[in-house]
């Protein structure tokens, strides 16, 4: 019995991460499903729900003024949802200059903001964005060029995470980023990927429908409620948006928490995800979506059953996963470490100020 635990916690989690991409790989090349992308300059709507983003909106503002876009036929919408830091007085400034600004004096949640910020858009397509990251200026172009094929119904951009060189980021975190969007390609090219990217990610407007102001993932509800009415949400890597990688595992941290709660949330929201005949991409979703979610549980039972298991090929594998789980007990120590020693050094740096 404790090795029957051992060996399918150790299937399942093998599965997850590196089965089921090595089958998306084979079905691409058996059921590929090329998009009918063209040059098209439908209205747009650029639509962005801010909090707190003082130190983030002007430059947001600036590189949507600037986007490789007709001008007439875009409407750039700031949603704000209660911001108390002055975000509003800097959108101010630029309202009747090629911003639109709705203003909530109540902080009720970034799916609030979208809705309210939908009810104003004008445009046949609805570009969604988030004030910190910095659009490339044909990414629009290159967004909405795919919905001249009747089939797609949203579409996600390529979010790159740049390193302090303004490089792309090969750290854990970019690295790991990497490997999701090559999921999400492949998941496109078959069908649909199973979740935009909150950073740059575009739908036809008829069909975006109304979110619970509690929605943790929007960039993940709103795409999948238009894969279950039949149309396709599919990825582009021409549209680009750049972002900073997570400078510190606190913050990518509380991202994976609110990402796996808003996964079970999106679950008890939308249960038909979980019926095969009902959600077209049911495999995709259970493998990418829900399998990540019982990992944890499976790495528990692997590890849990291993400590009865010593002998042999058992052995090795006790002796790999007590290494893995100590050095990550020793990375967030030495994070931890580091943390103190650059306060004390800061604290010990205004001291000397002081005196002198």
């Amino acid at each position: 019995m404790t090795k029957s635990i051992f060996w399918f916690s150790f299937a399942f989690i093998f599965y997850v991460y590196i089965g089921y991409p090595a089958l998306l790989w084979v079905l691409r090349g058996i059921r590929r499903q090329p998009i009918c992308k063209g040059h098209w300059e439908p209205t747009v709507t650029l639509l962005i729900a801010a909090h707190n983003e003082r130190e983030n909106i002007e430059a947001k503002i600036t590189n949507c003024l600037k986007l490789d876009y007709p001008q007439n036929k875009l409407q750039i919408v700031i949603s704000l949802d209660g911001p108390i830091d002055g975000t509003d007085l800097v959108v101010q400034q630029y309202c009747g200059k090629g911003i639109e600004m709705l203003h909530s004096p109540i902080h009720r949640g970034k799916a609030a903001a979208l809705n309210c910020g939908i009810e104003k858009a004008t445009g046949e397509i609805v570009v969604f964005g988030d004030a910190r990251q910095q659009f490339d200026p044909r990414a629009v172009q290159e967004l909405v060029g795919n919905f001249q094929d009747s089939r797609v119904g949203a579409v996600t951009g390529e979010l790159v995470l740049l390193d302090e060189n303004s490089k792309e980021a090969c750290d854990g975190a970019g690295l790991y980023w990497r490997y999701e969007k090559r999921l999400r390609a492949m998941e496109s090219d078959i069908h649909s990927m199973v979740g935009a990217t909150g950073a740059i990610y575009a739908i036809r407007r008829e069909l975006f429908e109304p979110l619970p102001d509690d929605t943790l993932l929007d960039d993940v509800m709103v795409p999948m409620r238009i894969v279950l009415a039949g149309r396709r949400a599919v990825f582009d890597p021409a549209a680009r948006a750049y972002d900073r990688a997570s400078s510190t595992p606190e913050v990518e941290f509380r991202r994976k928490v609110r990402t796996l709660a808003g996964n079970y949330q999106l679950m008890a929201r939308i249960p038909e995800l979980l019926v095969p005949f009902r959600n077209p991409v049911f495999w995709q979703f259970v493998s990418h979506k829900a399998g990540r979610l019982l990992v944890p549980y499976f790495l528990a039972a692997l590890f849990l059953s291993n400590l009865f298991l010593t002998e042999g090929i058992y052995l090795v594998f006790l002796i790999l996963q007590v290494a893995w789980y100590l050095m990550a007990v020793a990375g967030g120590l030495l994070v931890r470490d580091g943390k103190r020693g650059a306060a004390f050094a800061s604290s010990e740096l205004r001291g000397r100020e002081k005196a002198a």
